[in-house]
């Protein structure tokens, strides 16, 4: 590795996908056996029953109770807690020397949490989008773009 290689981490809560750049201005290049697909269904197709329901001390309105456990979101955080482990794991054994992350707000909040302090101390900037699906071509403006911190 040398000292300028860069990761990026693009990633939605079930697609992950990691490109590098050997150098600050390369062209970047997707590391196909870094990328992570996760089978996440919704809450109710993970066997959980209809919530139940509450009357009103008055009248004769019904209310559903909220779930107290999530089996969705637990799933999307646990995928975050992967991922990062998997970066954490590289920027220990200096595969990187600079981390971006690009993903939706509420996964970058999930992994920005998970990660560890080999990863965080290489965090470079992120971006809060969903750019999962896109090609390379269209992805790397973005990637050129995200702020540096």
């Amino acid at each position: 590795m040398t000292s300028e290689t860069q990761w990026a981490l693009v990633a939605d809560a079930q697609h992950a996908r990691i490109f590098e750049a050997r150098r600050q201005g390369a062209g970047w290049v997707e590391r196909s056996a870094e990328a992570s697909d996760e089978v996440n269904p919704a809450s109710h197709d993970q066997g959980s029953e209809r919530p139940g329901r509450v009357r009103e001390s008055m009248g004769t309105t019904r209310h559903a109770i909220e779930p107290r456990f999530d089996p969705h979101r637990a799933a999307k955080a646990a995928f975050a807690r992967r991922l990062a482990a998997r970066l954490d794991e590289a920027a220990t054994g200096a595969l990187y020397a600079h981390l971006f992350l690009v993903a939706p707000p509420a996964f970058l909040g999930d992994l920005r949490a998970a990660l560890g302090d080999a990863a965080r101390q290489k965090l470079r900037g992120s971006l809060n989008k969903d750019l999962t699906q896109l090609p390379l071509a269209e992805l790397a403006p973005h990637l050129a773009a995200i702020p540096r911190e």
